[in-house]
């Protein structure tokens, strides 16, 4: 949770999901609610800078249509995301 009214109370960062023990270990779990999750602790924790590329990185990814899991109607698992997010924060 967090209370962007009053930063001076921590924050706790979780991505909403279920367990999925019927995917574990197959690395086909999207990535992005977990990352997006960092970025908003980063900017909890006074990293703007940082959380503003995290977040520019997943729109980008996005909006390239390429590397997406399935629940997004591709065919890439959870690490072809991680390393195409990757290729797209060194580009900035």
């Amino acid at each position: 949770s967090f209370n962007p009214r009053d930063r001076s109370l921590p924050g706790l960062f979780d991505p909403v999901h279920g367990s999925a023990p019927d995917i574990a270990g197959k690395w086909i779990a999207n990535p992005l609610g977990a990352v997006l999750t960092a970025s908003m602790m980063l900017e909890q924790l006074g990293e703007t800078e940082a959380a503003e590329l995290i977040y520019k990185a997943v729109r980008i990814n996005l909006g390239e249509k390429k590397v997406r899991t399935r629940d997004l109607g591709g065919q890439s698992g959870t690490k072809a995301v991680g390393k195409d997010l990757v290729r797209i924060l060194k580009s900035f």
